[in-house]
C-alpha cells in the first residue's frame, strides 16, 4: 500500500504571515518555496503475513508468530451452518456452535469445564451462522498444554447437556418475542423473507422452530457429526508460539476428531418471491421503518463489477453523512436521522441493493419518494470522478485497520479460505478498489439500478398506516403482511 509523492500547499495564511515580518519577508518567501518543494518517499505498508501449513489428513493451519505477549490464540473455522440443513433442523443447526461451550464434554461435566477454564484464565468464543461455524481459545502460553485438549473436546466430543440446551431455547424464545417490538429487526427479517421466501437466506427463528423435539440431543449430535469433522476444518494460530512448537499439540488434539461421513449439501440459489409494490407490517408506532430494495446480480468475486459495487454502495449510502442518501434525506430535507444503503454480495448467489431508514409516520410517503429518487439518480446522474476518488480514498485510508493484531489477520485468512477466496484476498481487494473508475461505477448502477427500476422495487414499511401521509398507492399495489403468517407469492393485496 503506497502513497504518492506530495507537495505541501501552504495557502494564503503564509503570505499574510510574510507581511507581518517586514524586512524578513524575502526569507519567509524562500522558506515557503522550500517547504512546498518538499517530496516524500512512497509509504509502503507491508502487513505481516501468516504461514500456511497442512496437518494430516489435510487440515490447513495458518500460523502468525507474535512474541509481544506470553499469550496464544487458536482458532477453528468449519464449513457448515444452518443453510446446509432443512427447516426442521434450523433451530438445532443454529444452536449447535453456541451450546458447545455450556454443555460439557464426553469426559467432563459442564461445571468441570467451567472450573478448569476459569482456573487457567482461558477465554473462549463460539459462534456461527449461514454456512460456517467458528470458535477460538486464548490462554497464557504456559497453560496451552492444559487448555488446548479441553477446547478441542468441546468442539469434537460435546455432551450437549440438556439443561443448558433448554437455557438456550428459552433465550431464543424470548428473543423471538422481543423482535416483534423492535421495528428495525422486524423490518429486515420480513424484507428478507419477502424476497427469498422459504430459503435459508430468508429464514428467521420463530416459536414454531423452538419446540423441545427440535433440540433433542439426538438431533444435535447428528448435525454435529456432519459439521464438526476434519474435512470441514481450518485452524489458525497466533501469538507466542512457533509452528514447530504448536504442531504436535494440534496433532494430539485432532487425533480425537472424526472424518466427515457425508458432504454437506448446498442449497440452490434463491428466487425472488415478492412482487414489486408496497408491503405494510402494521404496528402502532409513531415512527415508520422503511426498507426499499430489489435483487442484485453482483457476487463476491475478484472482478471489476464487485469492486465497483463496493464504491457505488459507499457513494450511495455507505459514507455516512457524506453519502448521497444522507445528504438528501437528512441534511437537505431533515426527514430522517439516519439512512443507509444496502448492497449485499454473497459468494454463491446474487444479493440485494436498496436502502433502509426510519422517519416519523407522517412523512412515510415523502421519505420513501425521496429515497427512490436518490436510488434512481444513481444511473441517470452517475457518480463523478471526484465522488469516486473520495470513496476510494476513504476505503484505502481505513484499510490498515484490517491488520491491527495478528489474530485478526489469521482469522481473516481462514475466512477467505472457507469462502473459496485466495489467501491474499485482502491485498487483491485493495488493488481492485484502487482500480475502480467512475465509468465502472456508472456501469454497475445501470446494470443493477437501471432507469425504470424504481417501478420494480419491493417497499416494506413497518408502522401505523393511519399516520402515513397521503400517496402511498403511487408506489404500487399495497399488501398487508404479518411475519408469522405463511408467505404466499405476492402476499394479500389490499385496495
Amino acid at each position: 500500500m503506497s502513497a504518492r509523492r506530495v507537495r505541501i500547499p501552504l495557502g494564503p495564511w503564509w503570505s499574510f504571515a510574510a507581511l507581518l515580518v517586514g524586512p524578513f519577508g524575502d526569507a519567509v518567501a524562500q522558506e515557503r518555496s522550500a517547504i512546498e518543494d518538499l517530496e516524500f518517499a512512497d509509504l509502503e505498508f507491508l502487513p505481516p503475513e501468516s504461514t500456511r501449513h497442512t496437518l494430516e489428513p489435510g487440515v490447513d493451519v495458518f500460523v502468525l508468530e507474535d512474541r509481544s505477549l506470553p499469550l496464544v490464540s487458536v482458532y477453528a473455522r468449519l464449513r457448515g451452518g444452518p443453510r446446509h440443513f432443512s427447516r426442521t433442523e434450523f433451530a438445532a443447526a443454529t444452536a449447535l456452535p453456541l451450546v458447545l461451550r455450556s454443555g460439557g464434554t464426553v469426559d467432563l461435566s459442564p461445571d468441570s469445564v467451567n472450573a478448569l477454564l476459569e482456573f487457567y484464565a482461558a477465554q473462549t468464543s463460539f459462534g456461527g451462522g449461514g454456512g460456517t461455524s467458528f470458535s477460538s481459545v486464548n490462554v497464557l502460553t504456559r497453560h496451552l498444554d492444559e487448555v488446548l485438549p479441553v477446547w478441542g473436546d468441546l468442539l469434537a466430543r460435546p455432551a450437549f447437556d440438556t439443561t443448558f440446551v433448554e437455557v438456550w431455547r428459552g433465550r431464543q424464545l424470548e428473543d423471538v418475542r422481543r423482535k416483534r417490538d423492535a421495528p428495525g429487526r422486524l423490518a429486515v427479517a420480513t424484507f428478507n423473507r419477502l424476497l427469498f421466501g422459504d430459503h435459508p437466506i430468508g429464514w428467521e427463528m420463530a416459536e414454531a422452530d423452538l419446540e423441545r423435539e427440535d433440540l433433542t440431543r439426538e438431533r444435535l449430535t447428528a448435525i454435529h457429526a456432519k459439521v464438526f469433522c476434519l474435512d470441514n476444518l481450518t485452524l489458525g494460530v497466533s501469538g507466542d508460539v512457533t509452528w514447530t512448537e504448536i504442531r504436535p499439540k494440534l496433532e494430539r488434539m485432532l487425533a480425537r476428531w472424526s472424518s466427515c461421513d457425508t458432504p454437506l449439501r448446498e442449497p440452490p440459489p434463491p428466487d425472488q418471491i415478492a412482487e414489486p409494490g408496497v408491503y405494510v407490517v402494521p404496528r402502532n408506532l409513531e415512527q415508520s421503518t422503511i426498507v426499499v430494495g430489489r435483487p442484485s446480480a453482483v457476487r463476491l468475486a475478484d472482478d471489476r463489477e464487485y469492486f465497483a459495487s463496493r464504491i457505488g454502495n459507499a457513494i450511495l449510502g455507505g459514507l455516512g453523512l457524506a453519502s448521497r442518501l444522507a445528504t438528501r434525506v437528512r441534511t437537505e430535507e431533515g426527514l430522517a436521522y439516519s439512512v443507509a444503503s444496502v448492497w449485499t454480495a454473497p459468494r454463491r448467489s446474487g444479493g440485494i441493493v436498496g436502502a433502509i431508514t426510519q422517519t416519523k409516520g407522517e412523512s412515510t410517503v415523502a421519505t420513501t419518494r425521496l429515497v427512490l429518487d436518490v436510488l434512481g439518480q444513481m444511473s441517470t446522474d452517475p457518480p463523478s470522478d471526484s465522488e469516486t476518488r473520495d470513496a476510494i480514498d476513504r476505503i484505502v485510508n481505513g484499510f490498515v485497520f484490517n491488520f491491527q493484531n495478528p489474530g485478526q489477520i489469521v482469522s481473516r485468512q481462514m475466512l477467505y479460505v472457507a469462502q473459496g477466496l485466495p489467501a491474499d484476498w485482502l491485498e487483491r481487494y485493495l488493488s481492485g478498489i484502487q482500480a475502480v473508475s467512475a465509468p465502472d461505477v456508472e456501469r454497475v448502477f445501470r446494470t443493477n439500478l437501471p432507469p425504470g427500476a424504481m417501478d420494480d422495487m419491493v417497499i416494506l414499511v413497518v408502522g401505523d398506516p393511519d399516520r402515513f401521509d397521503p400517496g402511498i398507492q403511487e408506489f404500487g399495489t399495497i399488501r398487508v403482511v404479518e411475519p408469522e403468517e405463511p408467505l404466499r407469492r405476492g402476499g394479500e393485496a389490499r385496495p
